[in-house]
């Protein structure tokens, strides 16, 4: 059960025997901490999957490494979860990891609003180069992805090879539904984004992040009136 999967090492016989191992959720989070210790991150959004697994991390980890994109274009109320979540959780070490370019900066070297005109260039200056930066340092992460989300994630495993981040990623969710998601969240009386009762169940970054309606895919307000249905985190 402690076998160290590392993106150079990786073995696809080692890591199914590992998985036939790993029972659930629970026990995949403690393997990814007695595995690599302080050599995981998790990188997380704050949404709803989000709280939930910080609360899971913080039983087995407390002082855990927890590192969320701040893009400069998130909304109030996200932030003022992530205050909420520090408040709730003081020994974890909670990092708003930044871009190296301001808004200001990018506005003057791509132009305004390059979500609207080159939305997966402002995805990779925002969020993809400053995560690459997060993840350097370290074998593995933690995600809080569900099969459940959308065709693109329906094959995530628990333990997953990276290859645009060269690391292990690691999913102690894939199994659980919206339902499975809101219910811990109510049972255990979490914090959560008030964003998630006005009917945004996926929450980024505010110019790109709309309300859904009626029985549209959790995720149809990413991106909405757009072919992009991914920031590129999770595109090998």
């Amino acid at each position: 059960m402690s076998t160290k999967v590392t993106y150079h090492t990786w073995d696809d016989n080692e890591v199914k025997r590992v998985e036939r191992e790993l029972k659930d959720y629970f026990s995949v989070i403690k393997w990814a901490y007695q595995t690599y210790g302080e050599d995981v991150v998790y990188a997380c959004s704050f949404g709803a999957e989000g709280v939930v697994l910080v609360d899971l991390i913080h039983r087995v980890k407390k002082d855990a490494n927890i590192t969320f994109l701040d893009t400069g274009l998130h909304f109030k109320e996200t932030y003022e979860l992530i205050e909420q979540m520090r408040e709730k959780y003081p020994s974890l070490r909670i990092e708003l990891k930044e871009p190296n370019l301001t808004l200001d900066e990018q506005k003057d070297k791509h132009g305004e609003e390059l979500w609207k005109t080159n939305p997966n260039l402002c995805c990779q200056i925002r969020k993809i180069e400053p995560l690459t930066e997060a993840l350097s340092g370290v074998t593995a992460w933690i995600s809080g992805l569900r099969r459940e989300q959308s065709p693109t994630r329906s094959h995530v495993n628990y333990i997953n090879k990276d290859e645009k981040f060269k690391s292990i990623k690691i999913c102690p969710l894939i199994h659980w539904t919206w339902e499975d998601v809101w219910n811990y969240i109510k049972l255990n009386q979490l914090p959560y984004n008030e964003l998630h009762d006005r009917n945004y169940p996926s929450i980024g970054c505010y110019p790109c992040t709309f309300e859904v309606k009626g029985n549209e895919n959790l995720r149809a307000g990413r991106w909405a009136n757009s072919t992009k249905t991914e920031c590129g985190l999770h595109q090998n």
